[in-house]
């Protein structure tokens, strides 16, 4: 590999490790600090590392890698995501900053609904605590399967070489600074991913004498004629597997988490500005990468074995070392954003709801942070070992995963911040209920998670989720668990 690149990625890795550092140095005297941050982030980092940490190795591999080989119909999945962010900063992100805080400090999402329904505190929490930690070893594999991916195909590595040195940088900033060490690399990870995605589909269109948007549209329709049609060719089940990822933000810990620490409620209009501005910019970016990428790919003769690795072939073949050393660095980026913070979320609820909850409920801040670093290590060794198949589908694992929390937790936190109704015997229900569907649905192999025949698991688990909330609520006596707060 040239020089030019190894310099780009060495500053990249130093930059990281030395934001870990400074967290280190800033933020981990108490458990709050090291899982919250203190509560304490500015809005524009708190909305870009939720940004960063919600898209992960996924759109920059598994995105335009799905656009490149079905075409733009493929789309949807970025709409349906763009809405549901819309409607989680609107309806979930004030609410869930000023309850968290309210209902006994709240570090962890198990910790708030344990405090939002105290009559079964003590079983929701260790049940939604077990069910964030087997999704989350499932979605960190994905991310690290990207990262084996990119030393795979653009270093020439051993896979399992890259998977491990992904994971290795990842766990030394996040064991080290935590929570503000995961925010701020998240925040530089977000500028870079999306400065990549505005340099590539530029690039692509203008290299090579420049056959720019009209040449590139007559050659994929020319591929075929539905390749550019958002309509043509998709069936209802397809459209609404593909928009219903939008379901899925409701319900994703590492990203509402960091709902929980922006500086203030009051600042949440103002996060949720620069978090969309960026997630359109960075759609539409990856968007035009695998449908860009094809047109080339296919005026300059390539074949591409794995259509998710478009992206490193692009960065390899049309830029300048050190730049192709910074797209690579985006690519880690994308990977490292959400690996750390769904890291740092398992051993959250691992220490919080787990370890303090149910076996020692006065430890030391001091052990409650040491317990934190072992739990981040021990999660990130289980992600390792589901990731040694060089073969996994990155968008394929994320899709899974996404749907798992999307149903089991989605439903749950909506009705939690706003129905005074729930009772928590109909959370416990909703939670259970949502987990279990989907694996069902995956293991009986219904699920389509894109323009397929079936129907991605996380509507039915969505669905289901929600009846058993509001009908086993309805169903058991009112305890009174909801309270009422006077607005921050």
């Amino acid at each position: 590999m040239q020089p030019g690149i190894w310099f780009s990625l060495a500053a990249y890795f130093l930059l990281m490790l030395a934001i870990g550092v400074y967290a280190w140095m800033k933020s981990t005297s108490s458990s709050e600090e090291y899982m919250l941050g203190g509560r304490n982030l500015p809005p524009a980092v708190a909305a870009l590392s939720a940004g960063a940490s919600d898209m992960s190795g996924w759109l920059l591999l598994g995105l335009p890698g799905a656009l490149f080989v079905s075409g733009l119909a493929q789309s949807w999945i970025g709409i349906g995501l763009f809405v549901g962010a819309w409607i989680n900063w609107i309806v979930v992100a004030p609410r869930l900053r000023q309850q968290t805080e309210q209902y006994d400090n709240s570090l962890t999402i198990p910790g708030f609904l344990g405090n939002r329904f105290p009559s079964t505190a003590r079983l929701l929490r260790i049940v939604s605590a077990v069910v964030i930690v087997v999704f989350f070893a499932v979605y960190t594999a994905s991310g690290l399967v990207g990262g084996g991916k990119l030393f795979a195909s653009a270093f020439g590595s051993n896979y399992m070489v890259g998977v491990m040195l992904t994971l290795g940088i990842v766990l030394i900033y996040t064991v080290m600074g935590g929570f503000l060490a995961v925010s701020l690399t998240d925040f530089v990870q977000g500028i870079i991913m999306m400065l990549a995605l505005i340099i590539m589909p530029i690039v692509v269109l203008t290299t090579d004498g420049g056959n720019g948007v009209g040449q590139a549209a007559e050659r994929l329709t020319a591929i075929d004629p539905n390749f550019l049609s958002l309509f043509t060719g998709v069936t209802f089940l397809g459209w609404l597997s593909t928009v219903a990822w939008g379901l899925g933000y409701f319900g994703q810990p590492h990203i509402i988490v960091r709902f929980m620490a922006v500086r203030s409620v009051a600042d949440v209009p103002k996060a949720r500005n620069i978090g969309m501005s960026w997630m359109a910019v960075s759609l539409i970016g990856a968007i035009a990468v695998g449908i860009f990428g094809r047109a080339y790919a296919e005026r300059m003769g390539l074949e591409v074995a794995d259509p998710e690795t478009i992206f490193i072939i692009l960065a390899n073949l049309l830029f300048h070392p050190l730049v192709t050393g910074f797209l690579y660095a985006a690519l880690l980026a994308a990977i490292m954003s959400t690996v750390s913070s769904q890291l740092l979320v398992a051993s959250s609820s691992l220490t919080e709801d787990i370890y303090r909850a149910a076996f020692k409920r006065h430890a030391s801040e001091r052990e409650l942070v040491n317990i934190g670093r072992l739990a981040v290590l021990a999660v990130g060794i289980v992600a390792m070992t589901i990731a040694n198949n060089p073969d996994s589908q990155v968008l394929g694992l994320v899709a899974n995963a996404w749907a798992g929390f999307g149903a089991a937790f989605g439903p749950l936190i909506i009705l939690s911040l706003t129905w005074k109704r729930m009772t928590g015997a109909g959370a416990v229900a909703g939670l259970v209920t949502g987990a279990v569907v989907v694996i069902a649905w995956i293991a009986l192999g219904l699920s389509s998670s894109f323009m397929g025949q079936g129907l991605y698991e996380i509507v039915p688990g969505f669905v289901a989720a929600w009846i058993a909330i509001v009908a086993v609520s309805l169903a058991t006596p009112d305890r009174g668990e909801y309270r009422t707060f006077k607005t921050a």
